[in-house]
């Protein structure tokens, strides 16, 4: 009873396809939260950071118009102030008749200018790195110097140039700040705001127009180098009005300078310097204007207001713009958020649907996959190897959705159909094998039984030679167990062993028939009880289930050590142990051999244990008795198999039928008895070899052990005998009923099958079996 562990990978837990289905779910419902989360944080992101930069633009516009309506107005009225006192300047360096207090009054409004400026450049701003602030405060700088170029315009020290030099770099410093707030963060308003400042620009240039004629003076003379001055600023201030800052003015803007150049001043301007540009003429020392030039002052004082009045409405214009700009673009936030915290919304609820539906659906086909695995399939697997016919309702039915789930669950049921029609093939062709087999058992065993027959005529006729008759019963002992196992082969297969006996039989008669089965009968022990008897229709199953445990314990076991069986009543009926002194096993290998026990093995794996069979068939015939066996460790270190037999075979031996009393070793004049003919199947009772069986001579059958011959007392618990005696077996118990029938006889030599026919027979079977190992090895995983 002793075997080696296969060797392979630990078996699986139960719990571990439960694990990597449910990581499975978990991960498709990973998968599918991913697949929402990805693009809503993306989507959310993009929002953000939009929502972020018109933020941002918005406090820019905001902060620029801040600055405009801080700073921008009081800088635009002390340029205008500035460039008045830089052209009174200039009248009074030339020697114009200008009157002391024109002079102190325009200092004084400049004074006012430069004071509101101040205030305004230290006003808070609502932007810590203003970059305007930078320009301002250059501007405050150069301001600074206004009283010393005062002092020296009064006290006549310098050049008049260098005096109205210093007003020009102070305006070119203002004009840099409104350049700067031209460069807002919206584009639409840098565009709007661009020709505004452009506009200033051009007021400027004409401003020092009006500074270099106040320079003329009384005598209306100009050097070369001013003249040249005044001739550029009559070109750019030109070309500023008609190119760069007209046509890019709004509409009110471009309406505006249209009613200015309509005026008589704009006509008069005009004129006064097409008269300078072409009236002119040069003197010594430098170019004499025309006396058109007297009329410039008036124009100019007339002309000034309106342009002024033209820019402040731009730069209003350009103010009020980047303020609406701003509000357009908190507006635009506002949608921005709401419309996506909308979008995200719908995502978060189309994502949470479609994931529930899907996650829902493959719940429904994972339910679906389990339940055919674990029981349709399992069930249509044993009804074909039970030979009974499938419904077809029981298989999957395809899915009528269209979609990817439908696909997979159609897949699945085409596998499933696949796979049963594969089952249905391999358990058609092991019913087909197994019939097979069975009937080369049965036609081996039935040669077997002849040859037993033979053997028992040869003891009848040579029984007064001793060694003859030694060798003609170790003969029959081999032949005996020959027939064992072409029995088991005939178990395995799925055929029928039927039991010849027709009365109860005592369970040490039982005991001792196993024994005689096995070839080293001479070490077992044999302790039994004389008032238990056995069904008639078990005693054949019940011994050679014990017989293959004791075939299996004195294999196992040294050759000189003793094999002990034993039989009692329990509780649940007849308990049978056989206990052996074999070699120590391993706990998980007893483990391995009771799981043999009780499973129906498949070809594939009675091939890899060809050698190792009889367990295989304790456990067949065990259940076909409603037996349980179990091997564990016995007492002396060896293996004890313990069998448990139902109290439904058993038959108190006071309860026997009258006359129905068996003789506890067989008498000689006992008629002839031959084990019955091997079956194929239970299903199909039909004979193996449709042939009939030769005729033996009356009387033959198993070797008879004669009391002169065998003597034996009975023996007790613990009781030896001197010498170890025979096994004592029922005459011809194990032949056919149609063995058992006498026929005419035929000449000894003659056989029914050729050799040719045997050698066809095997060849046969060897290539079927051949055929049917290579296909379950094939579908094997």
């Amino acid at each position: 009873m002793t075997a080696t562990a296969p060797e392979g990978p630990p078996p699986e837990g139960p719990r571990e396809p439960e694990k990597r289905r449910r990581r499975s779910v978990i991960r498709l419902r990973t998968l599918l939260v991913w697949l929402a989360v990805v693009p809503t944080v993306a989507m959310g992101a993009q929002v953000v950071v939009t929502a972020d930069r018109l933020l941002q633009q918005s406090a820019h516009l905001r902060a620029d118009v801040a600055d405009g309506e801080r700073v921008g107005r009081p800088l635009y009225e002390l340029m205008a102030d500035l460039q008045a006192e830089r052209s009174t300047t200039a009248a009074r360096w030339a020697g114009s008749p200008v009157p002391k207090g024109e002079l102190s009054r325009r200092r004084a409004a400049t004074d006012r200018g430069v004071a509101a400026f101040r205030r305004a450049a230290a006003s808070a701003d609502a932007r810590a790195d203003d970059r305007v602030d930078g320009y301002v405060s250059a501007v405050e700088k150069e301001l600074e110097g206004l009283d010393a170029y005062r002092e020296r315009t009064d006290a006549r020290s310098g050049s008049v140039d260098r005096g109205t030099g210093y007003y020009s770099g102070v305006i070119e410093r203002m004009l840099r700040v409104f350049q700067e707030f031209s460069n807002m963060d919206d584009a639409t308003v840098t565009q709007q705001s661009r020709p505004v400042v452009a506009l200033v620009e051009a007021s400027e240039v004409l401003a020092r127009e009006d500074t270099l004629l106040a320079s003329a003076g009384p005598a209306g003379k100009l050097s070369t180098a001013r003249f040249a001055e005044l001739t550029n600023a009559v070109g750019a201030h030109r070309f500023l009005f008609g190119t760069t800052v007209v046509p890019y003015l709004p509409e009110n803007g471009r309406q505006g300078y249209a009613r200015i150049a309509a005026s008589d001043a704009w006509k008069t301007k005009a004129r006064i310097e097409d008269a300078v540009l072409a009236d002119h003429h040069d003197i010594p020392g430098g170019i004499a204007l025309p006396g058109a030039v007297h009329g410039w002052p008036a124009m100019y004082g007339k002309l000034v207001p309106q342009l002024s009045a033209l820019d402040a409405e731009q730069l209003r214009g350009v103010i009020e713009a980047a303020d609406t700009t701003a509000d357009e673009l908190e507006t635009q936030v506002f949608w921005l958020v709401a419309g996506s915290g909308a979008g995200l919304l719908l995502v978060v609820a189309v994502v949470v649907f479609t994931t529930r539906t899907v996650l829902r659906r493959m719940a429904n086909l994972h339910r679906r996959t389990v339940t055919v695995a674990q029981k349709t399939l399992p069930d249509i697997v044993e009804r074909l190897q039970r030979g009974q016919r499938i419904d077809p309702d029981a298989l999957p039915e395809r899915s009528r959705d269209r979609d990817e789930v439908g696909r997979i669950s159609d897949a699945f049921a085409r596998a499933v159909s696949v796979s049963v029609e594969g089952y249905r093939q391999l358990a058609d062709e092991r019913q087909g094998f197994g019939m097979f087999a069975a009937g080369i058992a049965s036609r081996t065993g039935n040669l077997v039984s002849r040859q037993l027959s033979l053997t028992e005529d040869l003891q009848d006729t040579f029984g007064h030679d001793e060694a003859l008759l030694a060798q003609l019963m170790k003969s029959d002992q081999l032949t005996v167990g020959m027939r064992r196992q072409i029995e088991n082969l005939l178990i395995l297969a799925g055929g029928e062993v039927p039991d010849p006996h027709t009365e109860p039989m005592r369970v040490a008669d039982v005991l001792r028939e196993a024994a005689a089965e096995v070839e080293d009968f001479r070490r077992i022990e044999r302790v039994a009880l004389d008032e238990v008897s056995v069904e008639p229709r078990v005693i054949s199953a019940i011994s050679h289930l014990l017989a293959e445990l004791l075939d299996n314990a004195t294999r196992f076991s040294p050759p000189a050590s003793r094999v002990s069986i034993r039989a009692e009543l329990v509780t649940d009926g007849l308990s049978v142990e056989i206990e052996d002194r074999g070699p120590r096993v391993a706990p998980e290998r007893y483990e391995e051999m009771n799981g043999r026990l009780h499973a129906a093995p498949p070809y594939a794996v009675l091939a890899e244990n060809a050698h190792r069979l009889g367990l295989f068939v304790v456990g067949h015939l065990a259940d076909q008795l409603g037996a349980r066996v179990t091997l564990r460790r016995s007492t002396y270190g060896g293996t004890a198999a313990i069998v448990i037999l139902p109290e439904e075979h058993l038959i108190r031996t006071e309860e026997r039928p009258k006359g129905g009393a068996e003789p506890r070793v067989p008498a000689p004049q006992r008629p002839a008895e031959r084990k019955p003919e091997l079956l194929l199947n239970a299903r199909a009772a039909a004979p193996a070899d449709p042939a009939p069986a030769d005729p033996v001579p009356a009387g033959a059958g198993l070797p008879r052990r004669r009391p002169a011959e065998a003597p034996e007392a009975p023996t007790t618990p613990g009781e030896k005998s001197a010498l170890p005696p025979l096994p004592e077996r029922v005459p011809q118990a194990h032949l056919a009923k149609q063995l058992r029938e006498q026929h005419a006889p035929e000449p000894a030599d003659e056989d029914t099958a050729t050799p040719e026919e045997v050698a066809d027979a095997w060849a046969d079977y060897e290539q079927g079996t051949e055929t049917v190992e290579t296909e379950l090895r094939r579908d094997q995983p």
